[in-house]
């Protein structure tokens, strides 16, 4: 059987060289670790700890961990079918399981959260954290910041990764300085262990904090989603993607959990949930280390994740076109990089207008509800699809897991308020309308091609 899959491997592997629009496997493990590491570890965890206190107290590292924990059941459905479909296109997991349909929606939700991600970071990038250092217009940082990264993102996903793991490890070293600071504010005395078990607000209680607290912690561990867009790209990706995804997802939460305990056994819970910057407030009564340093640290978790978020929206609007759903003009790819130029081009247009048109809040709360869209039918499809044996041997889930997922993006969808909900569903509708659309141009070209074969043998002699 080992021989009989390694010869099929062998085969599709020549068959992809072969086939002038495939991307080169270039992602080896380490770096699509890195590459879902650098993806999670995003500006999220320098401002969300300070609200996560608001909504549960000084006991942060407790919806850290069940946010973690909800992560990971939707991380398993990923890799089971990032492994049995091992190519760029999310949008496939839907489309096998549902039809072209529902195929179309899953990939317009996730490629409309992409590109208003990327919007929201380079809008976040020209913010406060660049004032820190200079003062620009908000709009001419954004434009700039983003048509570099189309650059980096243009010269290969090799030299992007690259890039990546530089940017990830100035990123966990930021958070490594924030646990060693609250370490030792604890041992000069002037931190509160106490503060560790605190959990609840007198508006809520402990059940409802954790709850709401997680909620904003999950956001935290969003990005792991990305990495599915370049398993295409990966060597090996049913060895790789699996380890790289748990193994990422678990030292995301291993650091999250330990900058949870250091923020607020430092720093007194109001103080922290009332700051804007909450890590800098540990800086701030530690002292020894420049405040401007998280400001710097801040920018490069901003640019990482954005950078590997345009990599996503590129790779998936590419897989769509691939498949038919969008405009096939996407799927041209640069002669020696072999990176698809042309959708990188569009998407990063489409973040440019968003960032130029959206503030980060409203651009942040819209992508929560449409991940949450994406991950329901992504763990709605490990389901529908068991009875499809797929391409060789592959991860498999245990089939409970997928349902706790489903009940999951269900139970965190009911925290949405109802404006982001009014925005979402404008976004959704959308794609329900250019799905309709694509689906009925498929089938008219499907009946054209079967009228045009039935004119055929029709006028052959008997």
């Amino acid at each position: 059987m080992a021989r009989r899959v390694g010869h099929e491997a062998g085969t599709r592997a020549r068959g992809a060289a072969q086939e002038p629009k495939a991307l080169k496997r270039a992602l080896t493990t380490p770096l699509l670790y890195f590459f879902i590491l650098g993806d999670v570890l995003g500006a999220g965890v320098y401002v969300l700890v300070g609200q996560v206190a608001a909504d549960a107290g000084g006991a942060v590292w407790v919806p850290l961990v069940v946010a973690l924990l909800l992560a990971l059941l939707t991380a398993a459905s990923y890799a089971e079918l990032a492994t049995k479909y091992p190519r760029a296109g999310g949008a496939s997991y839907a489309t096998r399981a549902f039809g072209p349909f529902a195929g179309f929606v899953a990939g317009f939700c996730m490629l409309a959260a992409g590109i208003v991600s990327v919007a929201a970071l380079a809008r976040g990038f020209g913010g406060d954290y660049l004032s820190a250092f200079v003062t620009l217009p908000v709009a001419l940082v954004a434009v700039v910041f983003l048509a570099l990264l189309a650059l980096v993102n243009a010269r290969g996903i090799k030299e992007s990764t690259r890039a990546n793991v530089v940017a990830t490890v100035v990123e966990v070293g930021g958070l490594a300085v924030v646990v060693v600071l609250g370490a030792w504010l604890l041992l000069r005395g002037d931190g509160d262990l106490g503060r560790l078990t605190d959990l609840g607000t007198p508006e809520k209680g402990a059940a409802a904090a954790v709850l709401s607290g997680s909620v904003l912690a999950y956001y935290s561990f969003v990005g792991f989603e990305t990495s599915v867009n370049v398993a295409e790209e990966t060597r090996n990706p049913r060895r790789s993607y699996p380890r790289a995804l748990f193994g990422a997802l678990a030292t995301a939460g291993a650091v999250y959990v330990l900058v949870g305990l250091a923020a607020s056994a430092a720093v007194p819970t109001a103080q922290l949930a009332g700051s804007s910057g909450p890590l800098l407030e540990v800086v701030k009564e530690a002292g020894g280390v420049p405040p401007k340093l998280f400001g710097a640290v801040a920018l490069v978790a901003v640019a990482n994740g954005a950078l590997l978020t345009g990599i996503m929206s590129s790779r998936l609007a590419y897989g769509m076109a691939k498949d038919g759903l969008l405009p096939g003009v996407l799927t041209k790819v640069l002669p020696g990089r072999r990176t698809p130029w042309a959708a990188i081009a569009v998407t990063t247009g489409l973040a440019m207008l968003l960032a130029l048109t959206g503030s980060v809040a409203t651009l942040a709360s819209t992508l929560v509800l449409l991940l949450l869209v994406v991950f329901l039918m992504v763990n709605t499809a490990v389901l529908v699809l068991r009875r499809d044996p797929g391409e060789g041997d592959h991860f498999r889930t245990p089939v409970v897991l997928p349902v706790l997922g489903i009940a999951s993006c269900v139970l965190l969808a009911t925290q949405i308020e109802a404006a982001v909900w009014l925005r979402g569903l404008a976004i959704v509708a959308a794609g329900v309308v250019l799905a309709a659309i694509s689906v009925a141009r498929r089938s008219r070209r499907t009946n054209e091609g079967e009228g045009r074969r039935a004119d055929v043998d029709a006028s052959r002699p008997g």
